[in-house]
């Protein structure tokens, strides 16, 4: 997996920074549902158009139907997750995780990666944990093995050297691009950061 990964929230900005050289994206659309369909089609033919490949965030059934092939599920969002469709589908999967029941229970999905966060504390919304801290990451990479290991939460491109130290392969990377006041020069940096290799 490329080692950045920006989580964006729409198909507008998808559309901004995709062409600058990303090649992984999220697509974490929080506006009105009757929308999603849409926003999963234009990021689908923005990444198509630029060689990146999108993840849809929690709208596994929608992201589907628009032929999209990776999806990324919160906790909360298991237990509505029909895993069989999405298997049948041949898409991938990446679970978002914060403690060790949380990690067991996506690890028995066979997930394409593992996210853990937040790393540091993120100012993007209120969450229930407690910052994670670089140490976890190691912890979890131990018990994760060969599965890619996303960071999130909190991570700017000064916190990269300590991240990828403690373990994690990819950066995921929110707030320090959604609220830049330049968010195609942050992306810049943040690929020169992380390097063109893969």
């Amino acid at each position: 997996m490329p080692r950045f990964y920006p989580v964006l929230p729409d198909a507008a900005m998808i559309a901004r920074l995709v062409p600058l050289g990303v090649r992984l994206v999220q697509l974490r659309f929080k506006g009105d549902a009757c929308d999603i369909n849409a926003q999963i089609a234009a990021s689908l033919a923005i990444c198509a158009q630029y060689g990146a490949q999108l993840v849809v965030n929690d709208y596994w059934q929608e992201a589907l139907d628009q032929g999209a092939d990776f999806i990324h599920l919160g906790q909360g969002d298991l237990g509505s997750a029909d895993f069989v469709a999405i298997a049948r589908a041949g898409a991938r999967l990446g679970i978002s995780t914060h403690d060790r029941v949380e990690l067991d229970r996506a690890l028995a999905l066979s997930p394409a990666y593992i996210a853990l966060g937040p790393i540091w504390a993120t100012l993007l919304k209120q969450m229930p944990w407690r910052p994670q801290g670089p140490d976890k990451l190691t912890r979890w990479k131990t018990r994760i093995g060969e599965i890619p290991l996303v960071a999130i939460g909190g991570l700017t491109p000064a916190r990269l050297p300590e991240v990828f130290a403690a373990g994690a392969d990819v950066a995921a990377v929110v707030t320090d691009l959604v609220t830049a006041s330049d968010p195609e020069a942050q992306t810049r940096l943040w690929i020169n950061s992380v390097g063109a290799r893969p």
